[in-house]
């Protein structure tokens, strides 16, 4: 079973300006957002990549760049794991979009909440969770590989490795730059971080041996007797 780690693209020029990016072309990385992305390579220093999945966007190909170039992976471009496509409400100020009914659907009950002129956000689960389990049957077994995307798009990839209903991905943080780990089994994925923003990398490695798709009973993390 491989490894998947979830990166969030590294803080834009979009993410403290207070207007819905969205699909807009040319948004970049910021200059906190750089110095994140320059940090990656050293932050997964010992972590195997197999595959680097990316979105189209500017700041997620920004992102992962100079961590792409180390390895020496070229980067695949996947066009399911884009942004929201937030149609009208694309570039408008956020504090415009508060006073929306739809904004309020959007945070109590996303599963019903579809953009004007864009995607709903259930639409926007299907084509992220169908791009996430073909990637990874591409990829071999105890390998581990990375997905460069966006906030709601690994929101709602995390809802659905956790079993939760789209309604609860608002419950889930993902911060600019932040891991989040997933590993699929024959019958089940396990959740093993969220939201990491730091540089402990042991939760990224493949297990040594083959493991079991069973849940261990009891919540014990230590080795059995």
């Amino acid at each position: 079973m491989a490894t998947l780690i979830l990166l969030r693209h590294a803080r834009s020029a979009a993410n403290g300006s207070g207007v819905l990016a969205g699909r807009t072309p040319g948004v970049g990385l910021d200059e906190t957002g750089g110095c994140q992305a320059a940090g990656l390579p050293a932050r997964l220093e010992g972590v195997p990549l197999s595959r680097v999945v990316v979105s189209p966007l500017q700041r997620c190909q920004e992102t992962v760049a100079g961590l792409a170039r180390q390895r020496e992976i070229e980067p695949v471009v996947e066009e399911r794991l884009a942004e929201v496509d937030y149609g009208d409400w694309t570039g408008r100020k956020i504090k415009e979009l508060t006073g929306q009914e739809l904004w309020k659907v959007v945070q109590q009950h996303p599963s019903a909440a579809v953009f004007p002129g864009g995607e709903g956000l259930a639409q926007v689960q299907s084509r992220a969770v169908a791009a996430v389990r073909e990637h990874d049957r591409q990829v071999g077994s105890h390998e581990v590989w990375l997905l460069c995307s966006h906030g709601d798009v690994i929101k709602s990839v995390l809802a659905d490795a956790l079993g939760l209903h789209l309604d609860s991905f608002q419950r889930i943080v993902v911060d600019p730059c932040s891991v989040s780990v997933v590993r699929y089994t024959e019958t089940r994925p396990f959740v093993l971080k969220i939201n990491d923003t730091g540089g402990d990398v042991s939760g990224l490695l493949p297990p040594e041996e083959s493991s079991s798709s069973d849940a261990v009973v009891g919540g014990s993390t230590g080795e059995t007797a």
